[in-house]
């Protein structure tokens, strides 16, 4: 880290009471990229990290990458199932967790390194820095996100992306100026990246908040810290926040918030450009698949926002088109899908071949040579000063309280449940109130909510999990025969 050569007294990492310095933190990540070196792990390596938060997870981060390997979030908040089949999918060289989680990783065929117990034998590795050099096109990390098809999928994350997007924060939202940023989600959401990497690449602190006590923690971060670089967070976290947080804390708490993971809609900054008006607000638009946040926009002081914010303009190094089904630029003001091209565009989807090259297309605008461009389900249109406006998907994935929700995924683990004949989801409400609403058709007798609640909740992560139930004789249907989900979305108004 060449930041702990310029600043090895400052403050790199806290977590409760823990601390560790630039230099230790260096030294740290340099003995477990040797151990994990001398295990074997290289170039491309996948190392799994299953780990909440603390000093330890940001050690073991730091070290896969330093040993060259790309880390692959595995949360230990997933069920078993999930766990083992992201497991299975990537195969990683090593897993880095901790005692805790052995009885949730037994019987996995990687090999497990416990960053606790086995904490001596990794010091015994030097805490010199390595010197492994890392193509821009290496893979930085594999984050999976809901699929289409009922699994998990991984996208391929490669380190010139993630290096160009924190550029572009270091930048943009001058991370420099403050303290530092809370970390308050988990690992497996990429918006993740952000609030980790960003301070450690500007010199300032990252401070790791416990898990267990939700919004409240991040909440409580305005009486114990005042002058934090950024918060990154959903729009639905920014909306609780404005129910938790005493307004004269709110004036100095943050230099900006970075509000991704959903539409953003312009009530919800109310109350911050009334009681922290010196408080920036970006909304940060990017699938995973493109590195976190491709498309900003800042809401300046003054200006006039309709229902919705803009998704606004692409940043360093990237290219966003609205275009037709035959790949033709769209009228400026008519609508389109969204594709994003440039160096944050992902190399694809682990052991998705088929998948990949349906949604990673070449690029026919690039004037730079070969290029592929990311097609996002997204579609926009663009304003008369040149931003881009969020409309909608072209299919059935949601956001749901931040989180990208394959609702077929949701359906595949329905059918598994004994006597459904059909299943169909969808999502009623927004912002806090959204809920996933399961519409069955079943053969036998009713099933009760709680044991179908507790079958999904073995398949699927928490936020994917039912929150209604509701009953049919047949689902309805289109003229083309597929689920008429407009048609449930009334039946359930």
């Amino acid at each position: 880290m060449a930041q702990a050569m310029k600043t090895p007294q400052n403050i790199a990492v806290a977590y409760r009471q823990e601390v560790l310095t630039y230099e230790q933190l260096d030294d740290r990540s340099n003995r477990l990229a040797r151990h994990l070196v001398a295990s074997g792990v290289g170039i491309e390596s996948l190392v799994g990290i299953c780990a909440e938060p603390s000093i330890e997870l940001v050690v073991a981060v730091l070290g896969a990458l330093k040993a060259g390997a790309a880390y692959v979030p595995l949360d230990p908040q997933y069920p078993p199932m999930v766990l083992d089949s992201m497991i299975a999918d990537c195969k990683p060289q090593v897993i880095l967790t901790m005692e805790r989680q052995r009885k949730s990783l037994e019987g996995q065929t990687s090999t497990l390194l416990f960053l606790d117990t086995d904490a001596a034998q990794i010091a015994q590795s030097s805490g010199e820095r390595l010197d492994i050099e890392v193509d821009p096109q290496n893979l930085a990390y594999v984050i999976y996100t809901s699929g289409s098809t009922g699994k998990p999928k991984g996208t391929l994350v490669e380190h010139r992306g993630v290096v160009n997007y924190l550029s572009w924060c270091l930048d943009r939202y001058a991370v420099g100026a403050g303290s530092g940023s809370p970390v308050h989600s988990s690992l497996s959401f990429d918006l993740t990246v952000t609030s980790l990497l960003a301070p450690l690449v500007a010199g300032r602190t990252t401070i790791l908040l416990p898990p267990s006590i939700g919004i409240g923690s991040l909440s409580h971060t305005s009486s114990t810290h005042q002058d934090l670089s950024l918060i990154k967070l959903t729009p639905l976290h920014l909306e609780l926040l404005s129910q938790r947080v005493d307004p004269e804390r709110a004036m100095n708490w943050t230099h900006s918030f970075v509000i991704g993971g959903e539409n953003l809609l312009s009530k919800g900054l109310e109350f911050w450009r009334s009681h922290a008006p010196n408080t920036k607000l970006f909304n940060e638009y990017g699938p995973t698949e493109t590195v976190v946040g491709c498309c900003v926009f800042e809401v300046a002081e003054g200006v006039k926002l309709g229902h919705s914010v803009p998704i606004g303009r692409p940043i360093y190094n990237m290219d966003l088109y609205v275009l037709d089904s035959a790949l033709n630029p769209v009228p400026s003001g008519d609508e389109g899908e969204l594709y994003i091209s440039g160096i944050g565009v992902a190399r694809g989807y682990l052991n998705r071949p088929e998948l990949t090259a349906e949604r990673f297309i070449q690029d026919p605008f690039s004037i730079d040579g070969p290029r592929k461009m990311y097609r996002t389900g997204d579609i926009v249109r663009s304003l008369p000063d040149g931003n881009l406006e969020f409309l909608g998907r072209i299919d059935d994935q949601v956001k749901v309280k931040g989180h990208r929700v394959e609702l077929a995924e949701i359906e595949a683990a329905l059918r598994e449940f004994p006597m459904v004949r059909e299943a169909a989801v969808i999502v009623v409400g927004s912002g806090s109130d959204a809920k996933i609403v399961a519409v069955l058709c079943v053969t036998g007798e009713e099933p009760a909510l709680a044991a179908v609640r507790k079958h999904c909740a073995e398949r699927l992560p928490k936020h994917m999990v039912i929150d209604q139930l509701t009953l049919v004789e047949h689902l309805p249907s289109t003229i083309n025969g597929k689920v008429d989900k407009k048609q449930l979305l009334l039946d359930q108004g």
